[in-house]
């Protein structure tokens, strides 16, 4: 498991909304954007949301398959 820390941000005029998270907290990141949309408080809206979950799952979609089929450059061939 990696132990990279991702960097997702939204500028909407003079606000920023900058998530970091890695890939044990994908879902509470998820789960705080619906909370941010969700505030009337905030500008940050569920189209908002929409865009940036789009934007984790498919980045995690895209590390997921890269590394999925990884074959070890040192693998012997099984000579049986």
């Amino acid at each position: 498991m990696s132990r990279d820390i991702n960097v997702l941000a939204l500028v909407k005029g003079v606000e920023r909304y900058v998530f970091l998270y890695d890939d044990e907290s994908r879902a509470e990141t998820l789960r705080t954007l619906g909370r941010y949309a969700s505030n009337p408080e905030l500008s940050f809206s569920w189209y908002d949301a929409a865009v940036l979950s789009q934007k984790i799952r498919h980045e995690a979609q895209k590390y997921s398959y890269s590394t999925r089929f990884e074959i070890p450059m040192n693998a012997e061939p099984d000579e049986s």
